[in-house]
């Protein structure tokens, strides 16, 4: 009887393999080096904190738009926070923003405007974590230093078949990648990993004949690939309501208001509204708040709708046309910002929708 053939094991992935591969390859961005060579701290520190939870596509003009504002770390030490808040608007999760600036206050102050270049120093600076840290080290100074975002994750589940879900599996993705990480040009090989997992091992649709590891990808192997990494249930997002109240003075200004400096938004600028309070069945037209002043209310028919990362929001718009003595009772904590130049107020995106839905019911 013949013997059934014994098929060959996957060869062992190698990270001069990827290496050539992102020499050839790599991303073009405006943060980043050539091969072989590393790249400013600030820079890197910058687009690292901006990429947190954010497309490369979305960060790009950001990033520019901060270097010409601020082009070193001293700079943007030197910044009123509430300019870097406004800079920041639009690209989510805002808590970013103040410890960014925070960052560079201690850099500025404390490093005479020096980034630390190891892991450990980088990691003990506000707004700076683990992963971050060591993008910094790799990118910035070429330290070996093991590089985990969600790209490498991936990679690293398909590459070695790993079929524990996520987040279970992050310890064991790490290891592996550890392995991985050649001592010389770390930095250059983090960043291929990514741009691997960006462009060619994607979430669907993989590119896998293209990929310099796909002799050597176990998940490829099994025909597992495309359904990795694997992850836990998601339990179910709970639902917020709230009330927007739009405020305009007879000279069209609108009133705004800053947001506490701790908090979701925090420093942000916002149009008043209520708590934000979980609820269930349909949206109603309040939820138990008293308006910021007694006068006509009018309800914008429709539904603001915003995602968090914890929770979705709901807002209904309420709508008025104040009097210069009602103006006064909100106090002095208001900013009446022309209607025309609301787009540059620097408004987070839940609230720069309030905005539009409003100027779109006015038709």
């Amino acid at each position: 009887m013949a013997r059934k053939p014994v098929p060959k094991p996957v060869a062992k992935p190698d990270s001069d393999d990827l290496l050539a591969w992102y020499d050839r390859h790599r991303r073009r961005l405006p943060w980043r080096a050539l091969p072989g060579k590393t790249s400013d701290p600030y820079a890197v520190w910058l687009s690292e904190i901006m990429l947190q939870q954010t497309t490369v596509a979305a960060v790009k003009s950001y990033y520019e738009n901060f270097l010409a504002l601020w082009p070193t770390v001293a700079d943007l030490a030197a910044a009123p926070v509430a300019e870097v808040m406004t800079a920041w608007a639009g690209l989510g999760y805002y808590a970013r923003a103040r410890n960014l600036h925070k960052c560079a206050s201690v850099v500025a102050a404390d490093h005479g405007g020096v980034f630390p270049d190891t892991e450990e120093g980088l990691n003990a600076l506000p707004g700076i974590g683990p992963y971050t840290a060591a993008a910094i080290a790799a990118i910035a100074f070429d330290r070996h230093a093991v590089v985990v975002d969600g790209n490498v994750e991936r990679v690293m589940a398909r590459l070695f078949a790993v079929t524990e879900p996520l987040p279970q599996s992050k310890a064991r993705l790490r290891e592996l990648a550890a392995r991985l990480t050649p001592d010389e040009r770390a930095g250059d090989y983090a960043q291929g990993v990514m741009d691997l997992g960006a462009t060619v091992c994607t979430p669907k649709s993989p590119a896998c004949v293209i990929c310099p590891w796909n002799d050597r990808c176990e998940g490829r192997k099994l025909g597992i690939a495309e359904t990795l990494p694997r992850k836990a249930a998601k339990v179910e997002t709970p639902l917020r309501r709230g009330v927007a109240y739009w405020m305009m003075r007879a000279d069209g200004c609108v009133a705004l208001q800053r947001r506490p400096p701790k908090g979701l938004l925090g420093g942000m600028t916002e149009v008043p509204g209520s708590d934000w309070i979980e609820q269930k069945g349909r949206a109603k037209a309040a939820v138990g708040e008293t308006p910021p002043v007694a006068t006509k209310w009018r309800v914008l028919p429709g539904v603001v709708e915003h995602v968090f990362t914890h929770f979705r929001l709901q807002l209904i718009v309420h709508t008025a046309d104040l009097t210069a003595a009602q103006a006064k009772k909100l106090g002095p904590g208001i900013i009446w910002t022309p209607l025309e130049k609301i787009g540059a107020a620097g408004l987070p995106s839940v609230m720069a929708k309030v905005a539009k839905h409003v100027i779109k019911g006015m038709g």
